[in-house]
């Protein structure tokens, strides 16, 4: 990011008030239960009777969730917004509104913080969400971004993690291991260029992977398809923090075992062939890389056939009974203890 330019406006000439004036600007609603957006001291929502509310909240920090090295400011404003839609999606539902609080520093000017917004902005106007308020203010320790989203889902659809049952299939929708694949693409070239400075970075055929990692989708269509094919999962969450980890996050509030089939787990060619490059295990990276945000759901077996006929979802294992434990079948036919290596941001980085 670069601040040099002198025809960059500093938030101090706007002032807190005008600057959120210059960021509401040109919102439009969408959503019938958003009675009052941005504009009052609260947003006033009122949801279908008929549907429950749901809600979620991230909080992202410089230097901890992401780099502004390598991650554009637009794309950061889409991603904020993306994984939040994606907690939504995982509880079966559709995410409606959004709230953004914003803490920036000094070095970031009004033009930095309009490129952030144009990302949220986007992502709403994509997935149909209404933006209805937040609150920006100065940070002294680098750019802090918190979101909440509020989604519906029908009363009779609406899915929890803790609903899996012995003998569940477990499926996944999409392919796993790209965004840990492209974060690291990020990295590698992020280092050459702290080395030296006249390097330009190798993003040569990878676009797919980081895609993956700085501008990643929610999986909304995939509710909208087992809707469709009236399948309600039998629980389901987002994978976020990596498959090993997510699914022990099913199998622990279920009260379940789980089996993983190593030979079923989707991959795409792109995330094997740059995990070889690194010298990585493909399976490894789609185990514990995490920020795919893909569902990992499951489903009784009387809906197989019609599971089948989704494009894009794999069924990659089955739920046992808790006594069985958590495995992997690997591609030689050996079982293993299923371990999770994932993200845990307060976990001690040794």
């Amino acid at each position: 990011m670069d601040e040099s330019n002198s025809k960059l406006t500093p938030v101090s000439s706007l002032g807190e008030f005008g600057l959120i004036d210059k960021l509401a600007s040109n919102i439009m609603i969408k959503n019938s239960s958003t009675l009052k957006g941005i504009g009052d001291d609260a947003a006033v929502i009122k949801p279908d009777k008929d549907k429950l509310t749901v809600i979620s909240k991230d909080l992202l920090l410089e230097g901890v969730h992401f780099d502004v090295v390598y991650s554009p400011l637009r794309h950061l404003g889409y991603k904020t917004a993306v994984v939040n839609f994606s907690d939504i999606a995982a509880m079966n539902g559709k995410p409606k509104q959004l709230l953004i609080g914003l803490g920036v520093g000094a070095r970031y000017s009004v033009e930095a913080i309009e490129e952030i917004y144009g990302g949220i902005k986007t992502a709403c106007e994509v997935y149909g969400v209404d933006l209805i308020g937040g609150d920006t203010t100065s940070s002294a320790s680098g750019l802090v971004i918190s979101a909440t989203v509020i989604g519906e889902v029908d009363k009779d659809k609406i899915v929890y993690r803790n609903g899996a049952n012995p003998n569940d299939l477990i499926c996944v929708s999409g392919d796993l291991g790209g965004a840990y694949m492209g974060l690291l693409i990020l990295e590698r070239e992020k280092k050459a260029f702290q080395a030296d400075p006249n390097v330009q970075p190798d993003l040569s055929d990878h676009d797919y992977i980081l895609q993956r990692q700085l501008k990643p989708e929610a999986r909304t269509t995939v509710v909208d398809l087992l809707a469709k094919e009236n399948i309600v999962p039998t629980s389901m969450i987002d994978v976020s923090d990596g498959l090993a980890s997510d699914l022990k996050h099913l199998c622990k509030e279920s009260d379940t075992g789980c089996v993983l089939s190593e030979e079923k787990i989707p991959i795409d060619q792109s995330t094997f062939d740059t995990a070889k490059e690194f010298n990585i295990v493909p399976t490894v990276a789609a185990l514990n890389g995490g920020e795919d945000y893909e569902l990992l759901f499951t489903i009784s077996q009387n809906d197989y056939e019609k599971v089948k006929k989704i494009d894009g979802v794999s069924v990659i294992g089955y739920m046992t009974d808790p006594t069985e434990g958590e495995r992997l079948i690997t591609s030689d036919n050996t079982s293993v203890e299923l371990k999770a290596q994932g993200w845990d941001a307060l976990k001690r980085k040794d």
